[in-house]
């Protein structure tokens, strides 16, 4: 890649040649960092411009976070780097001004070349097992391209966005790859999502088409896609059906006929999924990651937990998570080892699958490891096979540790840290002592760039010293889908904000210490306690609520509702829970509510918060509840 860059007082033309990816963005955001002020007129000219990564998209915003007053925009863009823009949402988010141009050679995307250089080298390869059968790299590839036929029949292409809604199964993991055959982009979504969700995610991320499959939402097929697919607030116009009653490999001679189809690619670098997360303002924000990203991600997680072909993982962390994808998936089918899928995620069945299956490996949140201990059929030696638990998603508490370790007696507990945004970004070592594992998240991972920043001056802080998480690196995201640069996580430096509070220690380990952003997390999932109280809110009963996160032993956290009635009016909790069904996932509706005459407030007109926080909580430890 070349830069030349010319000024005329306020006014910077940069002109940039080959490609913007992963190995020169850095270049770019070096040569052109001092040229640009808050109110520069910045003009790129990407008239010999062959391709944008994730890289470049992320360095792009981070140029435009820099100019306050002055005006940014992109000219000569040819039509295949267009539409990377227009596929990922940046053609919303900056200027663009096309040129007349030849179109340029197709590029390869890694999922695609990883597949099938896999399928070639190891077709017979065993992979997965679920409780009907076994599937080799050859039946992965072989139904993906079966899948992608449907698909293409379908209207999808290059950069549409499909929704791949479902728990964990063998069926979802052919999608996503048939998905990105086609170089669309899989957009992966909760599978606890209801209905109302659905429809505004679908609005959101501009996805058109759904694939489905198992999901405690869907309870009658057909009133669940006349409520989602062609139906008022919905993007949504088709659906495709990927549940465990179908059987992909019974379709298998249609392959011959479509081996051929499908030749065109795209860089490693291009943008293959959006994952969503909810953020402090619970609206979904549509994170765009590459199969580089992802790839990375996951080689880092396979190189800490010494990951080998000789493994067997017990698949339980969704793969609609950052976690589930990295951990779960990509660690396993880069190192060769076999990925089991359980029907469900009862302890009985994930307990029998680990002990028939000798299963190695098992990651989950804590509360999933803990929730297996409860079980009255386990024991010690009905998990004895297990050497590895990457622990994440949610904090771990020393006592939480304590117990696993003292019941899980072969296991290696790995404490990790990472965001949907990028992962991982710290993660404790294979053999780290119990205090590392306990009381800290690891030391920062090798493909990423991290600083401790001061909240009220912006300065880097000493080491011990808290402040904000900070990071930058391969693995980060490009950016989010279509938000407006004001509210994006990239500042103009190109550093991630994670929202979460911390330190480094003298040995280097990172200390998490709390959240800036105000996320509940429960039991590895985020809840917006502003989307929970608007949803409140809506009832006429309700004259205000605010809702916060009460520490509990087993999710970690849980979500209490404070509440204050119009006058005359009763609470009735069954009532407002039956009133939210429909509007919340089942795992954002509070465990508790409280009822005030008067919410506790400050000097200042607002809520007080920290006194909500602390009654909620003293409250929940004299119920004696247990969540």
């Amino acid at each position: 890649m070349n830069v030349s860059i010319s000024k005329n007082g306020k006014e910077c033309l940069i002109t940039v040649s080959g490609k913007i990816n992963t190995t020169t963005y850095m270049q770019l955001l070096n040569e052109i960092r001092d040229e640009i002020e808050g109110d520069s007129e910045v003009v790129f000219d990407f008239n010999e411009v062959e391709f944008v990564s994730s890289a470049g998209l992320r360095t792009l915003l981070s140029v435009r976070q820099k100019i306050t007053t002055g005006s940014m925009k992109i000219v000569n863009v040819s039509e295949e780097v267009f539409d990377i823009f227009a596929a990922t949402g940046f053609n919303a988010i900056f200027t663009l001004e096309m040129k007349e141009t030849d179109s340029l050679d197709s590029i390869n995307v890694s999922f695609k070349k990883f597949l099938k250089n896999n399928a070639a080298a190891n077709p017979d390869n065993e992979i997965f097992k679920d409780p009907r059968g076994v599937y080799t790299w050859s039946d992965l590839d072989k139904c993906s391209q079966i899948i992608a036929a449907d698909l293409s029949r379908m209207g999808v292409t290059k950069g549409s966005h499909v929704g791949i809604f479902g728990t964990n199964s063998v069926n979802w993991v052919f999608t996503l790859f048939a998905v990105q055959k086609l170089g669309a982009i899989a957009c992966l979504l909760n599978s606890s999502y209801n209905t109302a969700e659905l429809k505004k995610v679908s609005l959101l991320g501009d996805i058109t088409l759904l694939c489905y499959g198992e999901s405690p939402t869907i309870t009658d097929e057909k009133a669940f896609l006349d409520e989602v697919i062609s139906a008022e607030g919905s993007a949504l116009t088709e659906s495709y059906p990927i549940g465990n009653n179908i059987d992909f490999t019974a379709r298998k001679d249609e392959y011959t006929a479509l081996a051929g189809m499908f030749p065109d690619a795209v860089e490693a670098d291009s943008v293959a999924v959006m994952i969503y997360t909810s953020g402090s303002t619970g609206t979904p924000k549509g994170v765009l990651l590459s199969a580089y990203n992802l790839l990375s991600s996951s080689l880092t997680l396979a190189e800490v937990i010494k990951l080998n072909c000789n493994d067997r993982l017990c698949l339980i962390t969704p793969l609609f998570h950052i976690f589930g994808m990295t951990a779960g998936l990509f660690s396993n089918l880069m190192r060769g080892g076999k990925i089991y899928f359980p029907d469900d995620i009862r302890t009985a069945t994930i307990l029998h699958i680990i002990q028939n299956e000798k299963c190695t490996l098992f990651h989950s949140v804590p509360t999933m490891a803990l929730a297996l201990m409860n079980n009255k059929e386990f024991t010690s030696e009905s998990v004895e096979s297990l050497r590895c638990t990457i622990l994440a998603g949610a904090p771990t508490t020393v006592a939480q540790l304590s117990a696993m370790s003292e019941k899980f007696k072969n296991n290696h507990f790995i404490n990790a840290y990472g965001m949907s945004e990028i992962v991982p970004i710290s993660i404790t070592e294979y053999g780290d002592s119990f205090e590392h594992i306990s009381q800290t998240v690891g030391q920062v991972v090798n493909t990423i760039h991290l600083k401790i920043q001061n909240l009220a001056t912006g300065e880097e802080c000493p080491l011990g010293e808290q402040g904000e998480i900070m990071v930058e690196g391969i693995t980060a995201m490009s950016g989010y889908y279509k938000l407006d640069p004001s509210r994006q996580a990239i500042d103009n430096m190109g550093w991630i904000h994670t929202g979460d509070l911390g330190f480094i220690d003298k040995e280097g380990y990172l200390h998490l210490t709390g959240r800036s952003k105000e996320l509940i997390i429960r039991g590895g999932e985020n809840i917006s306690p502003n989307e929970v109280a608007n949803e409140i809110s809506k009832s006429d009963k309700i004259a205000d609520v605010k809702v916060v996160g009460v520490p509990a032993y087993f999710y970690g956290e849980i979500v209490c509702a404070c509440v204050v009635m119009k006058d005359g009016e009763i609470f009735c909790e069954e009532e407002m829970n039956e009133f939210l069904k429909d509007k919340l996932a089942k795992y954002k509706i509070p465990s508790f509510y409280m009822t005030f005459e008067q919410l506790p407030m400050l000097s200042n007109g607002k809520a007080d918060m920290v006194t909500l926080k602390k009654t909620a909580a003293e409250y929940y430890n004299k119920s004696g509840k247990k969540f």
